[in-house]
């Protein structure tokens, strides 16, 4: 049975940092493209960064410059350091795992359907003005 958990959200003023980290496990984690999504209120989910198996990454422009994702395969951990976070980067983030083995693409882990993942629970990260 995969599971797939976050940690590490908070509440950070505007211009801090934080950082996020995902545990997967239940799959082959090192040949395993990993994401991180968001969803503010009021908006639809979108994918903020992907990561390949080959180390292949994506960002949203939004966060280019300031997001890095990473992972460390032999803790099956992936992670997500944000700096200069900004209000408008609050919402709930959500790591995903994809489905689909060896993609060697992070664009193309990015836009995977909703069930192309395996799904964790989330956590809060609220940036404050």
């Amino acid at each position: 049975q995969v599971q797939v958990v976050e940690s590490g959200g908070g509440l950070v003023q505007a211009g801090g940092s934080l950082r996020l980290s995902c545990t997967a496990s239940g799959l082959t984690f090192d040949a395993t493209g990993m994401a991180w999504f968001r969803q503010a209120p009021g908006k639809e989910r979108e994918a903020v960064s992907c990561i390949t198996w080959s180390i292949n990454t994506y960002y949203v422009d939004s966060v280019k410059g300031r997001f890095t994702i990473s992972r460390d395969n032999a803790k099956n951990t992936l992670y997500l350091q944000m700096n200069s976070l900004k209000p408008e980067d609050t919402g709930v983030y959500y790591c995903a795992a994809d489905r689909i083995y060896h993609s060697p693409m992070a664009s193309s882990v990015c836009r995977r359907s909703q069930n192309g993942y395996y799904w964790g629970q989330g956590t809060q990260v609220t940036v404050s003005s």
